[in-house]
């Protein structure tokens, strides 16, 4: 390849994000006290086969517990009133007709858009959309054709789910089209309404999800707007675990008797997460940058997965080689809880416009498969 043609080729950066937050929000407080008044109601109910030794008794849980297990404060969620209801504790939403926008494609239709006015794109000049989610509201057709006919955008969609990382293997995705050059501008639209698989009556995880969309333009440099960010690189990872696990599908119906059961919804073992996970993921960041020729230490920002304090501070410290201030690994977790592959996204999105001009960062996902995707960021003039 001659350094002219080097010099043209597609190099795929982020141009803009956008962040649809709902309206309602469940403290801890509230959550506990919902969760302790269906746990009081359920020892009542089985008292006699609790006495004779038949059934445990539930355990209440407390603010105290959730905030030090977590670091979470508060979650979003798309309709607050039957998840902390004792008698219902499930998400609960009007149906819609198959020729209305669905409750997912609604709020990644909101994201885009802001995405696309702090870019000043037009949708027409959109060519993919990918929606990278960890749960589709349905199989077919696609969720993220569903948005892409909701903006208008003339082109090509797809579905991709890799659970907590799917919005940073979403932008590996979008910037390799953007490389090859089979697109110069591509939506990665991650709407997770995470209430929806949260079992809310399982005390060491009914407290860890909350609800948003998320929303991030990758495109070509040589359309983007001043300000954006270059991509230096990524790297994916996967390693097959149990330790975080929904076997929701649409087998399902093959075994009737166990429908409702609890492992339908999410479920973990979060210490094992914890203790595999860090290392995992501070090992891909540090080689990474190395490859890059980037000092781990020295990156300005990391916009880390937002699903708990204790693994941030821990990741962050391995790869800046001290104990991550504030500035240096934000987080959202506290009042957005775990909102899976949207996390990092939002960190971003929040915190990133006091960076200059030749700023680096990271911004970095993991979670079930194992999965974990990192991509290396700098910021343009």
């Amino acid at each position: 390849m001659s350094a002219h043609e080097n010099s043209t080729a597609p190099k795929p950066v982020i141009s803009a994000t956008g962040l649809f937050t709902p309206e309602d929000s469940i403290s801890n407080r509230e959550l506990v006290d919902s969760f302790n008044a269906f746990v009081e109601r359920h020892n009542v109910a089985h008292a006699d086969a609790i006495a004779a030794g038949e059934m445990e008794a539930l355990t209440p849980s407390s603010v105290e517990f959730i905030e030090k297990a977590s670091g979470i404060k508060s979650r979003h969620v798309m309709n607050k009133a039957p998840l902390i209801d004792p008698e219902i504790m499930e998400p609960r939403h009007e149906p819609r007709g198959n020729d209305e926008l669905s409750l997912m494609a609604e709020i990644g239709v909101a994201a885009a858009r802001e995405a696309l006015e702090k870019a000043g794109r037009d949708p027409a000049d959109v060519d993919a959309v990918l929606c990278a989610a960890s749960n589709m509201q349905r199989p077919y057709p696609a969720m993220a054709i569903e948005i892409q006919q909701a903006l208008g955008i003339d082109g090509f969609a797809f579905d991709m789910n890799v659970a907590c990382s799917s919005a940073t293997f979403g932008i590996q995705t979008a910037a390799d089209y953007v490389r090859a050059g089979h697109a110069k501008s591509v939506l990665v639209v991650s709407p997770e309404i995470t209430s929806g698989h949260l079992n809310w009556r399982d005390r060491d995880s009914h407290f860890i999800f909350g609800d948003v969309a998320t929303a991030v333009l990758v495109e070509d440099a040589s359309i983007a707007p001043p300000g954006h960010w270059e991509i230096l690189g990524t790297r994916l990872k996967t390693v097959f675990s149990n330790n975080i696990r929904n076997n929701f599908g649409f087998l399902n119906r093959a075994e009737p008797e166990t429908i409702g059961s609890d492992d339908k919804l999410f479920v973990q073992e979060g210490r094992k997460v914890f203790k595999e996970v860090v290392p995992m993921v501070a090992e891909m960041i540090v080689t990474e940058a190395q490859r890059l020729s980037i000092d781990p230490a020295r990156l300005r920002r990391l916009w880390l997965h937002q699903a708990n304090a204790g693994m941030n501070r821990l990741i962050a410290q391995r790869v800046l080689g001290h104990e991550a201030s504030d500035d240096e690994s934000p987080t959202v977790l506290d009042t957005y809880g775990n909102t899976s592959s949207a996390g990092s996204i939002i960190a971003f999105h929040l915190n990133h416009e006091d960076l200059e001009a030749g700023d680096t960062g990271l911004i970095c996902s993991f979670g079930a498969g194992y999965s974990a995707g990192a991509v290396f960021v700098r910021r343009s003039a």
